[in-house]
């Protein structure tokens, strides 16, 4: 394939994101707490998460009819073709559930081992990022591209804290650096909203430890055509199967790479 496939691929995609977004506000004050299931600990799930991921994986088989799929809710098999979709259909459920207006839709599509297109839409807001490989990056059709921030000192950095974890000292560890050196640091609790919001220079970088794929699978992309880097703790390109995150602008990444690596590896 190339870019003009990836372009519309994506310009595809986008309908379908958005109407699955508006599903899912409409039912923001409709979920019970008897509808609500745990997980894992401190992981929650409603039939909105799962409708949600149906709806996407109906109107993505029609956009690509042998693709594969990578979902958080399992509504499908689970299947690594050449062309893959990996799907976050509601991140920030806990959010959603105690009716924090910030959680979001998450699609990426990854051809072979590469993330070639990504769309993450605020629910809420309806604010909608997206991205495709060698086509630029996009919020509501407007270019976007990463701060220009020059210091961890002067950055405001996002990150997530994990469901489960054995060793707390190294995220503390991190964190308390970041208190102490960082201009400021925030925790919203969607990942996919932290990749597009460094993407377009709301945040300055952001990192996070035991991620799944289909939180981030949507924003890789957006955020590497905004002009970001994206790695792994060490510094490689393990990122979207290695259970841990750094994007950041490029002043600023290896600074953030070299100052987490400290306390985790």
């Amino acid at each position: 394939m190339e870019s003009k496939d990836y372009k519309n691929i994506c310009e595809s995609v986008l309908p379908l994101v958005k109407s699955t977004g508006d599903f899912i506000k409409n039912e923001l004050y409709q979920v019970e707490k008897s509808q609500i299931e745990t997980k894992d600990l401190n992981s929650l799930v409603s039939y909105v998460d799962k409708e949600a991921e149906q709806l996407l994986v109906a109107g993505l088989k029609k956009i690509l009819p042998d693709s594969g799929f990578i979902t958080e809710e399992n509504t499908i098999a689970q299947e690594t073709k050449e062309a893959t979709w990996i799907i976050d259909p509601l991140d920030g459920t806990s959010n959603y559930l105690h009716r924090i207006p910030h959680f979001s839709v998450s699609v990426g599509l990854m051809i072979g081992n590469e993330i070639v297109v990504g769309i993450v839409l605020h629910a809420y807001s309806g604010e909608c990022f997206y991205a495709w490989q060698g086509g630029g990056a996009y919020l509501d059709g407007k270019r976007i591209s990463v701060s220009d921030t020059s210091a961890v000192g002067s950055a405001l950095i996002a990150t997530g804290f994990p469901y489960e974890v054995d060793d707390v000292e190294p995220l503390i560890r991190t964190l308390g650096y970041f208190m102490r050196y960082a201009r400021g640091i925030r925790r919203m609790g969607s990942a996919a909203l932290d990749l597009a919001y460094v993407a377009c220079g709301r945040f300055d970088c952001y990192y996070e430890i035991s991620i799944n794929a289909w939180d981030v699978a949507g924003g890789i992309i957006i955020v590497k055509e905004a002009g970001g880097v994206v790695s792994d703790f060490k510094g490689n390109d393990d990122y979207l199967f290695g259970r841990n995150i750094i994007v950041a602008n490029p002043n600023i990444h290896k600074n953030v790479q070299e100052i987490i690596a400290n306390n985790f590896i």
